[in-house]
């Protein structure tokens, strides 16, 4: 019985690391997604749980930020960014994830 239940925790850990999905994105020029400031270059984004996370693939360092998942009523084909420009910043009000039903808004 123990055996089972331990092959259930790790079928269960598997399907939710096989189900995190990442995204990958180029910005152009410095961008503020939530509370952190970004520069440009290619990112990718991870969600994981209320936090976004985005890893600089040149230097690997990576930038978490609150957000708040939303889950719509129509599949994006693509992942699109959508940001204002205050200033000479990139202000990212919120990412549509490509192949997915998710829209994360980062409340600006």
């Amino acid at each position: 019985m123990r055996k089972l239940f331990t092959v259930g925790i790790l079928a269960v850990c598997s399907l939710t690391i096989a189900s995190a999905k990442n995204y990958e994105l180029t910005l152009s020029g410095v961008t503020k997604v939530g509370s952190v400031q970004l520069t440009p270059g290619q990112y990718t984004l991870k969600v994981s749980g209320n936090n976004a996370v985005f890893t600089n693939e040149e230097t690997a360092k990576t930038f978490t930020t609150p957000v708040k998942v939303e889950n719509t009523d129509t599949k994006f084909d693509t992942t699109q960014v959508n940001a204002t420009k205050q200033g000479g910043t990139d202000v990212v009000k919120d990412i549509q994830l490509g192949g997915s039903k998710q829209k994360l808004d980062f409340g600006e």
